[in-house]
């Protein structure tokens, strides 16, 4: 049987687009299984932009022919699109520090079948012993330390595994890390980091213990994909949890773990199923 394809696209706005990629599809016997679109309606004098997911039965026709076929309506409407396989697993490198709880969870929903995603290394700027407490069966390990003065070396190396690997997606489960400008831009669009996202907002060492003196009564986990400005890349997800009076700094720290590794579980889920389409410092995020 064929597997279903999901095509996603992004492109100036203008009359007919759905008739367009639908008809397309129609004209080669695609049956479509989900579509799902947004027109964004520029602010300040901007351009338009139209966003589309579309998941499809191709019928027997090949993913390489389609691709060749679209491919002149796309570049005629000036798309950026991509048509791949609904079921592949997307090739993830996961990247942690001494905080595994992100990372565990990950593993776990992708054993259970629940993430699209196939691990095919884990990276740490620690020894294994000190990042990770659990078991990672068969999931290759790398420590790649970095210092000031071995970073451009470490980035190096992280290249050069994303290459041989083919990995699609970087994962940071709490990778403490900064990523180079230079290293921002090589994996721009296919790395996700996570992060507490407060209300106020507080930086630094302890954060959960600054909240809890500041008598915080909301926090919460962001996850975005990595730019050059720190914690400041397109957001695919966030949610909050309440806190009350009653909560200690450990309770903080333990209901903060929970929401990270919910929050980044489902921006990679999102991510892998084809559903975020970059919109400038901003994403389109088709759910489902």
């Amino acid at each position: 049987m064929t597997q279903p394809l999901v095509l996603t696209l992004a492109c100036p706005d203008r009359p007919g687009i759905t008739a367009r990629v639908t008809g397309f599809l129609f004209e080669r016997n695609c049956n479509i299984l989900d579509a799902q679109q947004f027109n964004d309606r520029a602010a300040n004098g901007g351009e338009d932009r139209f966003f589309m997911r579309v998941v499809f039965d191709p019928d027997g026709s090949t993913r390489d022919m389609l691709r060749a076929d679209f491919a002149d309506l796309a570049s005629e409407l000036g798309m950026d699109w991509t048509m791949v396989r609904e079921d592949r697993p997307r090739r993830t490198i996961i990247m942690v520090s001494k905080f595994d709880h992100c990372l565990v969870d990950l593993i776990y929903r992708c054993r259970t079948g629940e993430l699209p995603i196939d691990i095919v290394a884990i990276v740490s700027n620690h020894p294994r012993e000190a990042a990770i407490r659990v078991d990672i069966g068969d999931i290759p390990f790398h420590h790649i330390p970095v210092t000031p003065e071995t970073k451009p070396a470490a980035e190096a190396r992280l290249k050069a595994l994303a290459e041989a690997t083919e990995a699609e997606l970087l994962v940071l489960a709490r990778y403490m890390q900064v990523f180079s400008d230079d290293l921002s831009a090589h994996f721009a669009g296919r790395a996700i980091n996570i992060h507490h996202s407060f209300l106020p907002g507080f930086k630094g060492a302890r954060p959960y213990h600054q909240a809890h003196a500041r008598g915080v009564k909301i926090i919460g986990a962001t996850a975005h994909f990595v730019t050059a400005d720190l914690d400041e890349g397109p957001i695919i997800h966030q949610d909050v949890e309440r806190i009350t009076h009653a909560d200690s700094p450990e309770d903080l720290v333990r209901k903060g773990r929970d929401i990270e590794r919910r929050v980044l579980a489902e921006a990679v889920r999102l991510f892998a199923q084809e559903r975020v389409l970059m919109n400038g410092n901003r994403t389109v995020v088709f759910r489902g």
